[in-house]
């Protein structure tokens, strides 16, 4: 069974975070999850190939802005929002708010 490597929270840097959110697909993929989370990467793809969705799950998982664990042959995925909270103050929910107030959209999806 696969285990993913996640950072300690201590060594989460800031530009890696930005740099994952600035993406419209990942950033997309933060707001589905903070509505309604865990969940599988499945449920997250938008119909995208596997690849490019690997990839995106593992931008988010080695910047620290989620978790992903194994439930039998599922990948489960969610944010570590409380941990983020307490190494960038505000960043998460601030990105959250204004994508709430957006409708959830992306300007470049």
């Amino acid at each position: 069974m696969r285990q993913y490597q996640h950072p300690d929270i201590a060594d989460i840097q800031l530009l890696q975070v930005l740099h994952a959110l600035a993406d419209p697909f990942r950033l997309g993929i933060v707001y589905k999850l903070a509505i309604t989370q865990p969940q599988s990467c499945a449920a997250l793809d938008d119909g995208r190939p596997k690849s490019s969705v690997s990839h995106h799950f593992a931008v988010l998982r080695r910047a620290g802005v989620l978790r992903t664990e194994v439930v039998g042959v599922t990948h489960m995925n969610s944010l570590r929002e409380q941990e983020l909270e307490v190494r960038f103050p505000g960043l998460l929910a601030s990105v959250l708010a204004s994508l709430l107030r957006d409708g959830g959209t992306c300007a470049e999806e």
